[in-house]
C-alpha cells in the first residue's frame, strides 16, 4: 500500500447537517455539498472528511448508525453521494468517510434481532449481561441499560441508543470489513475511525475505578487486550486499496498511539489525540479552567517530538466534538487576530492539517438561554448530572463554554436571514454574528481570516520544509509566545505566535541572532520586523543557515 500522499495533504471536515442545505428543508445535505465543492477546493485543501452521513435516528446526530451501507434520506441518496464523490475526484479532492464501529444505533437491524433472544444468529453481536458492572457511560448515566425484551442489560459506553458491538465475535469483525469494502469499492479514499481504541473490552468486564466516576471503566475498554489483533484485520482490508486510516484516540497517550502507528502492529496512518484540546479544561470542556498557553504548547511539542521520524501527526484545533477555538483559546473581540494566530500555530507543524467547517471564517460559540434549547446529548447529560449544587446559571455558563452544539450551528455563508445556509428555517439556531461573520463578507476582504487561511495553506503546500522538516520549540515556558522552527536540507522557517492581548517583546533565540530572516507571512499589515508583537500577532520567517 503506497499511501504516503496524505502527508502532503490538508483536509476539510464537513458535519453535513449544518454545512449547506441544497433542497430547502432546513437541513444540510449532499446537494448543498455539491454546490460548495468549488469553495472547498478554493481553500487550498486536498480532501474532505465527512462526519457520518449514514441513516441514523440522530440520538448522537449520526454517530448512532442504523444502516452502514446507505445515505440518510435527510442528506440525499447513494446516487447523490456518488455524484459528489466523482466531482470531488475530478477537481482533485479525496474523500474519507467516518467509520463508527464501536457501537451502532439501537435501531440497527442487528440490534433489533439481538434483543429478541439469547440464541439467535445476532445474539452475540452486542455485549449483554445478566448483572451489570459499575461502569458509567460517557454520555448518559450508567453504561448498562436493561432491555425487557431480552431480559438482560446491554453495554453502551456512550448514549443509551448506542449499544456497543461485541468485537470479540468474528462475525462482527467480518461485518466491519464488509462495510469498509462497500465504500472503498465505490471509490472513497479512506476512513476516520471513531473511538477506535475502545473496540476491545477487557475479559470479564471487571468493575471500574470508584474514584473517577465519569471514566471509571475506561481502563477496561481503552486499548483492550485484542485491539491490535482486530485492527490488523481491518488494516489488511485497506492494504487492498490505496487508502488511509485515521484513528480517533480519546485519552490516548503518545506511547499508546505509537503502537497503532508504527512497527509490526501498525494499523493506522494517523491518530487524532486530545492533549492539546485540554489547555482550558480537565478531561472534558465541561470541567473548564482558564486557558494557559504553556499547556497548549507542551501538548503540541510532546506529539511533535515523540512522532518525529516514526509516525505522522493529525493536526487540528476544531472539529464536531469541540466548541469553537476562538471562543476557547482566542478572543471573540479580536476574532481575526486570534483566529489567524491560532491558524499559524498549528498549520505549520509536522503533520496533516484538518480544518473544520466555519473555522476558516472564525465562527464562534453560541449562547442559548436554556438547556432545553440545546440538542447535544452529552451537553444535556453534563448539565443534569454534574455540579448539581451549582446554580442553573453557573451550569448553563459551563454549557456555553463546552457544548458541542457550538460547532454544529449552521455554516455562515452570507448575512441573510438564515446565514445563506438555507431558504427555510434551519434545524438548529443560527449564530447572530452571521451578520458580519460569513463567507461572503470575507471573500470580498483581502485581509480576512478566510483569505489568511488560504495563504497559509498555500505556503505549507509549496514547502517541503514545512511538510517534512524537523521541529524545534523555543522558550517553552514563555506565557505569551509560541515559537518553533522547522528545518530541512538547509532551509528553515521560524514561526512566532503571540497569544497575549497586549503588546509584548519577543526574544530571538541566540543561535538565530545573526541570521537574516525573511518575512513570509504576518497577520498584521505592513513589514513586521520589530521585536514587539501586537496582540495575537503571528509571523512566519524563512531563512538559510
Amino acid at each position: 500500500m503506497n499511501n504516503e500522499w496524505y502527508k502532503r495533504m490538508s483536509f476539510y471536515q464537513i458535519w453535513i447537517r449544518s454545512f449547506k442545505d441544497g433542497n430547502g428543508d432546513g437541513i444540510g445535505d449532499l446537494k448543498g455539498v455539491y454546490e460548495k465543492l468549488g469553495y472547498i477546493k478554493s481553500l487550498g485543501v486536498d480532501g474532505i472528511w465527512f462526519s457520518p452521513i449514514y441513516p441514523s435516528p440522530k440520538a448522537d446526530y449520526g454517530y448512532d448508525i442504523s444502516d452502514y451501507k446507505n445515505i440518510d434520506p435527510e442528506y440525499g441518496t447513494l446516487d447523490d453521494f456518488k455524484k459528489v464523490l466523482n466531482e470531488a475526484h475530478r477537481i482533485g479532492l479525496k474523500i474519507i468517510m467516518d467509520l463508527v464501529v464501536n457501537h451502532t444505533s439501537d435501531e440497527h437491524p442487528w440490534f433489533k434481532e439481538s434483543r429478541k433472544s439469547r440464541n439467535n444468529p445476532y445474539s452475540d453481536y452486542y455485549i449483554w449481561r445478566d448483572k451489570p458492572n459499575n461502569w458509567n457511560s460517557l454520555f448518559e448515566g450508567k453504561a448498562w441499560e436493561y432491555d425487557s425484551e431480552r431480559g438482560q442489560y446491554y453495554l453502551h459506553i456512550f448514549a443509551k441508543k448506542q449499544p456497543d458491538l461485541n468485537m470479540d465475535n468474528p462475525k462482527v469483525r467480518e461485518e466491519v470489513k464488509s462495510i469498509m469494502r462497500f465504500w472503498l469499492d465505490m471509490g472513497v479514499d479512506g476512513f476516520r475511525e471513531d473511538v477506535i481504541n475502545f473496540i476491545s473490552k477487557a475479559e470479564g468486564l471487571p468493575d471500574g475505578l470508584p474514584f473517577v466516576p465519569a471514566v471509571n471503566g475506561m481502563p477496561y475498554y481503552k486499548d483492550g487486550p485484542h485491539i491490535h489483533e482486530y485492527m490488523a484485520e481491518f488494516r489488511k482490508v485497506c492494504e487492498e486499496y490505496d487508502c488511509i486510516q485515521i484513528g480517533e484516540g480519546p485519552m490516548t497517550t503518545v506511547s499508546s498511539a505509537l503502537k497503532y502507528l508504527t512497527g509490526e502492529n501498525k494499523s493506522l496512518d494517523m491518530m487524532f489525540s486530545f492533549d492539546h484540546m485540554m489547555a482550558d479544561c480537565f478531561y472534558t470542556e465541561y470541567e473548564h479552567r482558564p486557558f494557559k498557553l504553556y499547556r497548549y504548547k507542551k501538548a503540541l511539542s510532546k506529539w511533535q517530538y515523540a512522532l518525529a521520524g516514526k509516525a505522522w501527526n493529525a493536526l487540528y484545533i476544531e472539529n464536531h466534538d469541540h466548541p469553537r477555538i476562538i471562543s476557547r483559546y482566542g478572543s471573540e473581540k479580536l476574532r481575526y487576530e486570534s483566529g489567524s494566530a491560532l491558524a499559524v500555530s498549528f498549520l505549520f507543524l509536522q503533520g496533516t492539517p484538518f480544518i473544520y467547517q466555519g473555522q476558516e471564517i472564525g465562527m464562534s460559540n453560541i449562547r442559548l438561554r436554556s438547556i432545553e434549547n440545546y440538542a447535544d446529548v452529552s451537553s444535556i447529560n453534563n448539565f443534569n448530572s454534574y455540579h448539581l449544587k451549582e446554580s442553573i446559571e453557573k451550569r448553563l455558563k459551563r454549557i456555553h463554554l463546552s457544548s458541542r452544539d457550538s460547532s454544529r450551528t449552521p455554516m455562515q455563508w452570507t448575512a441573510d436571514k438564515y446565514a445563506g445556509f438555507s431558504t427555510h428555517e434551519p434545524w438548529f439556531y443560527v449564530n447572530r454574528n452571521h451578520a458580519y461573520v460569513n463567507v461572503d463578507e470575507e471573500e470580498h476582504n483581502e485581509s480576512s481570516l478566510l483569505n489568511f487561511y488560504r495563504k497559509c495553506l498555500q505556503i505549507r503546500k509549496n514547502s517541503r520544509t514545512l511538510i517534512y522538516g524537523k521541529y524545534k520549540e523555543y522558550f517553552p515556558k514563555d506565557p505569551y509566545i509560541y515559537m518553533y522552527e522547522r528545518s530541512l536540507e538547509g532551509m528553515h522557517y521560524l514561526i512566532i505566535c503571540s497569544f497575549a492581548k497586549h503588546t509584548v517583546k519577543v526574544r530571538i533565540p541566540k543561535n538565530l541572532a545573526e541570521v537574516k530572516l525573511k518575512l513570509v507571512i504576518s497577520n498584521y499589515a505592513g513589514l513586521r520586523h520589530s521585536t514587539y508583537f501586537a496582540p495575537y500577532e503571528a509571523r512566519v520567517y524563512r531563512f538559510r543557515k
